[in-house]
């Protein structure tokens, strides 16, 4: 017997997200620009009020064909959302999703200090476990990569003229997380960083995580001393 044809099973939230023309061409906005846009560029390019540009914004991260960071493009002071499309990425192993999702709830409920200064800590102390499970390379860059690898970041190494080392992060493994909390999510992500550095000895007080770094990845800088950078 025929099993009949294949086809995509529709996703009514996506679908009601859609339903709108001003919805389908601010997605289409966004996936043209590699890099993202703030809720100010879609304002302009599109005329509408920046609340109105927002709240349809919001709506396309909820059903997920956005996702939205900070990216401050190394500026001081806090910077605007940027949203940029979804992509459909593998997550990462299913312990670790689990694992930052229930901190994410213990930090909601918390509900005082700084959400992102608490997750940075504990990213920390999870960053140190990793590393502490993952065989010693040749050079803390070398651990470090090996962790981001093994939570399916698919790191990439990016030496710089000015002798800074830079890892671009093409797939976000915890992207489902990221829409829930984007402040916390990403301050647990540049903790472990700072982690796995500190249990390698490299230390971590030049390590930062720019969300939308690159056009098609997050960026880590990592400002290192010279004895323990990775060869040229």
């Amino acid at each position: 017997m025929g099993a009949g044809p294949v086809g995509e099973t529709i996703d009514p939230t996506r679908h009601r997200a859609l339903g709108t023309a001003s919805r389908a061409s601010i997605l289409e906005l966004v996936r043209d620009a590699g890099g993202g846009l703030t809720i100010a560029e879609v304002g302009e390019r599109t005329g509408l009020h920046p609340s109105t540009a927002r709240s349809h914004l919001d709506r396309l991260v909820d059903a997920g064909l956005l996702v939205k960071a900070r990216a401050s493009g190394g500026q001081p002071g806090r910077p605007a959302w940027r949203y940029r499309a979804a992509t459909g990425e593998a997550p990462a192993p299913a312990p670790y999703r689990a694992l930052a999702a229930a901190l994410l709830d213990h930090l909601a409920r918390q509900g005082r200090g700084d959400v992102r200064a608490e997750a940075t800590r504990a990213g920390q102390d999870w960053g140190r476990h990793l590393a502490a499970a993952t065989p010693a390379g040749g050079n803390p860059v070398d651990t470090l990569l090996a962790v981001l690898r093994g939570l399916g970041f698919n790191p990439g190494l990016h030496p710089t003229a000015d002798g800074s080392t830079e890892i671009h992060l093409s797939t976000c493994p915890f992207l489902e997380l990221v829409n829930r909390n984007p402040d916390a999510i990403c301050a647990l992500h540049v903790g472990v960083v700072r982690g796995v550095l500190d249990h390698a000895g490299a230390g971590t007080s030049g390590a930062v995580l720019e969300p939308f770094g690159a056009p098609t990845a997050c960026v880590v800088r990592l400002t290192l001393p010279p004895s323990v950078r990775p060869p040229a």
